[in-house]
C-alpha cells in the first residue's frame, strides 16, 4: 500500500526547490514551515488511507456510460466528497473566491500524493485547478461571480476542450463554431473528443472551457476564442438550472486510467432544455484571443501531468522495493544454504537504485518549476521576469521527463516483480498502464522537446539557461569544497555532464530547422538528466542523510553516463535527416 514520503517531499520542496527561502522572505503567502509540515502530513494520510484503497476498484470497474450519463466506480463519489470537504481543491486558489492562496508548489506536492494513490483520481481536480486559473485571469467579473467560488472549492468541476477528430496538436484545424446572440451569450456547435471528466456524477455541475471559432474569425490559431459552457445553466440564485445543449455521447475504452472518463462531447446537438439549438456559452477573455487564455490552463496542466508521472514513479518504486524485500529467491556467495530476498541481488539493486534516482530527479524538477511559478508573481518586474523565464524553461522538462520516467520506472517495477509483475493482481502492471498516457496528452513529449529547443533556450537572449547552469556550477564547487569522500566522483561527473549540455545547447543555437528538431528529444532528455542530477546533489549538500548523498552519487556516476551519448544524438540531426529519407521513403 502506498505511503506518502512526506519527509522527502518536504525536504525537496524546502531545501532544494527553494520554498524555505520564499517563506523567509514572505513570498509564500501565509505558509510557514509548521503549516507546511501539517498540510503534507494530512495530505499523506488522505492519499494513503482514503484514496489508495479505491485504486484497484477504480481500475477494475472503471467509469461506465449509459444514455448520456457517466457513473463513477463504487466509492469514488464518496471519496471525492471527502476530498472536497477537506478543502484540498482550494489549496492554491484565490482567497477572494474562498481559496487558501497557498503556493502553487505546495499544490504540486500534494498532487503528487493524489496521483501516487490513484492517477485516475488525481487527474480530475488538476483540470479544475486549471479552469480556476484561467477564469481568475481572463474571465469577466460577472462570470467570476457565478463560477469562480464553486470551481475553487471543487463543488463544480471544470474541463478543458481542445481536441477534435481532425485536430489534435494542430489547433488551427478546429471546426467547432460559436454564434453571437443579442443578449451577450454565444451558442456553440461542434464535437470534442478525449475530454477528461467531460461527464461524471461527482458534482452537480460541470463547467467546460471550449475552444471554438466565430463566423468572422480569421483563419488559423488567431481565430480561436475561448468559451465557458456549463452543463446546467445557473439560475438567478447560482444553482444548476436548465440542462444546456451539451451531451456526452460515449466514453473511450482505454489502456489505463479506467476510472477517469474520457468523453466524446457534442455541443449543439439538440440535447438541452433551453428551447433552441446550440450550447449557451459565455466568452472568456476577448474574441479571437482564446488560445492565449487556454494556454493559461495548458501550461498549468503540463506541470501537473509531469506530476502524474512522478506520482506513478513513486508508487511503483515503493511497490517494487516492498516486493524485493519480501521475495526470497536465489543464494548469495558466503550464504549458500538459505535463499535471500531478491533485493540483495546486484541487478535488482541496480534497478531499484535507478528507480529511486529517476523519481528523485523528476520530483526536484517539478518542485523547482512550481516554486518558480510562485516567485514569478513578484511585484518587482525584473524578479518576476527572471522567475517566469525559469518556470517557462523548466515546464517542458517537468512535463516530458517526469512522464517519461513514470513509464520507465513503472516498467522497471514490473521487471523487479518478475513474472508476478505481469500478473494484474500485484498492481505493478496497473501502474504501467496508467502512466503511459502522460507522455501523450497535454502536448506530446516530442512537442515539449520542440518547445524547449525552439522557444525556451532563447529566453532573455539565452540568459535563462545560463543562470540555471551557473547554479549547477556552484553545486559542483560546493560538492568539491565539502571534502566528503562519500560523494565519490559526483563533482567530476556532474561537471562533465554540464560541459556536454553546454556543447549540445550551443550546437542547437547554431543550427535551426530540421537539424535542431531532429535532436530536440535527446537534448530534452540530456538537459533533464543534468538538471535532475544537479538538484539531487543540492539535496545531498543540504542534508546529513547518508542515503541522499548515495543517491546523488549514483545519479551522477551511473545515470549521467547516458549524457555523452545523448549529446552525440542531439548533434546527429543532419545524419538523421539524410538517413530517414532513404529508410522511411
Amino acid at each position: 500500500m502506498y505511503k506518502a514520503p512526506v519527509e522527502e517531499i518536504a525536504h525537496m520542496l524546502s531545501k532544494v526547490a527553494g520554498l524555505d527561502q520564499a517563506m523567509e522572505k514572505g513570498e509564500a503567502g501565509e505558509l510557514t514551515p509548521d503549516l507546511l509540515s501539517a498540510i503534507l502530513e494530512e495530505a499523506g494520510k488522505f492519499a494513503g488511507e482514503a484514496a489508495a484503497p479505491l485504486y484497484e476498484i477504480g481500475d477494475r470497474e472503471g467509469a461506465s456510460y449509459s444514455d448520456g450519463r457517466v457513473t463513477m466506480p463504487r466509492g469514488w463519489k464518496e471519496l471525492y466528497t471527502a476530498w472536497l470537504e477537506a478543502g484540498w481543491n482550494g489549496l492554491s486558489g484565490p482567497v477572494e473566491a474562498g481559496g487558501q492562496g497557498l503556493p502553487i508548489a505546495l499544490s504540486v506536492a500534494v498532487t503528487e500524493m493524489w496521483n501516487s494513490a490513484s492517477m485516475a483520481f488525481g487527474i480530475g481536480p488538476t483540470l479544475t485547478i486549471g479552469t480556476v486559473e484561467a477564469l481568475h485571469r481572463h474571465g469577466s467579473e460577472k462570470l467570476q461571480a457565478v463560477y469562480l467560488e464553486k470551481l475553487t472549492s471543487g463543488e463544480w468541476m471544470g474541463t478543458m476542450n481542445l481536441t477534435e477528430p481532425q485536430a489534435g496538436t494542430d489547433l488551427a484545424a478546429l471546426r467547432s463554431r460559436a454564434e453571437r446572440r443579442d443578449d451577450g451569450t454565444y451558442h456553440l456547435f461542434g464535437q470534442k473528443i478525449f475530454i477528461t471528466f467531460g461527464e461524471h456524477d461527482l458534482t452537480e455541475n460541470i463547467v467546460h472551457f471550449v475552444l471554438a471559432r466565430l463566423p468572422d474569425a480569421p483563419a488559423g490559431n488567431k481565430g480561436l476564442s475561448l468559451f465557458l459552457v456549463p452543463k446546467f445553466i445557473p439560475d438567478e440564485n447560482g444553482a444548476p438550472g436548465l440542462l444546456n445543449d451539451v451531451n456526452c455521447v460515449g466514453i473511450e475504452h482505454k489502456m489505463g486510467i479506467h476510472a477517469s472518463p474520457t468523453c466524446t462531447m457534442i455541443y449543439g446537438g439538440g440535447a438541452g432544455e433551453t428551447g433552441e439549438p446550440g450550447a449557451v456559452s459565455w466568452l472568456v477573455g476577448e474574441e479571437n484571443n482564446g488560445l492565449a487564455c487556454m494556454f493559461t490552463m495548458m501550461n498549468s496542466a503540463r506541470l501537473y501531468v509531469g506530476i502524474q508521472g512522478l506520482g506513478v514513479a513513486e508508487a511503483a518504486t515503493q511497490l517494487a522495493q516492498s516486493y524485493a524485500n519480501d521475495r526470497l529467491q536465489g543464494r548469495r556467495p558466503g550464504n549458500p544454504a538459505d535463499m535471500v530476498p531478491i533485493a540483495e541481488h546486484p541487478d535488482v539493486r541496480r534497478m531499484l537504485m535507478t528507480m529511486k534516482a529517476l523519481t528523485g530527479a523528476a520530483r526536484a524538477i517539478c518542485y523547482a518549476c512550481g516554486v518558480a511559478l510562485d516567485l514569478a508573481h513578484s511585484n518587482d518586474p525584473q524578479t518576476a521576469r527572471f522567475w517566469n523565464d525559469r518556470a517557462s524553461l523548466l515546464t517542458p522538462m517537468a512535463k516530458s521527463f517526469s512522464s517519461d520516467i513514470g513509464v520507465e520506472v513503472a516498467s522497471l517495477g514490473i521487471q523487479v516483480h518478475g513474472g508476478m509483475g505481469y500478473i494484474e493482481e500485484t498492481g505493478a502492471a496497473r501502474l504501467y498502464r496508467d502512466a503511459r498516457i502522460a507522455c501523450i496528452y497535454e502536448g506530446t513529449n516530442g512537442v515539449q522537446a520542440m518547445d524547449l529547443v525552439g522557444r525556451k533556450l532563447s529566453l532573455s537572449g539565452g540568459e535563462a539557461v545560463k543562470s540555471l547552469l551557473s547554479e549547477f556550477d556552484a553545486v559542483v564547487e560546493d560538492v568539491r569544497a565539502s571534502n566528503r569522500p562519500e560523494f565519490g566522483e559526483t563533482a567530476n561527473a556532474l561537471a562533465a555532464a554540464l560541459a556536454d549540455l553546454r556543447e549540445a545547447a550551443e550546437f542547437l543555437g547554431r543550427n535551426g530547422g530540421d537539424i535542431a528538431l531532429y535532436g530536440a528529444t535527446p537534448f530534452q532528455r540530456l538537459f533533464s538528466l543534468v538538471a535532475g542530477a544537479g538538484y539531487l546533489a543540492r539535496s545531498a549538500l543540504a542534508s546529513d542523510a547518508a542515503e541522499r548523498v548515495a543517491l546523488a552519487r549514483f545519479m551522477a556516476e551511473d545515470v549521467l553516463a547516458d549524457v555523452s551519448g545523448l549529446k552525440r544524438r542531439t548533434m546527429a540531426g543532419a545524419v538523421l535527416a539524410e538517413t530517414s529519407v532513404a529508410i522511411l521513403a
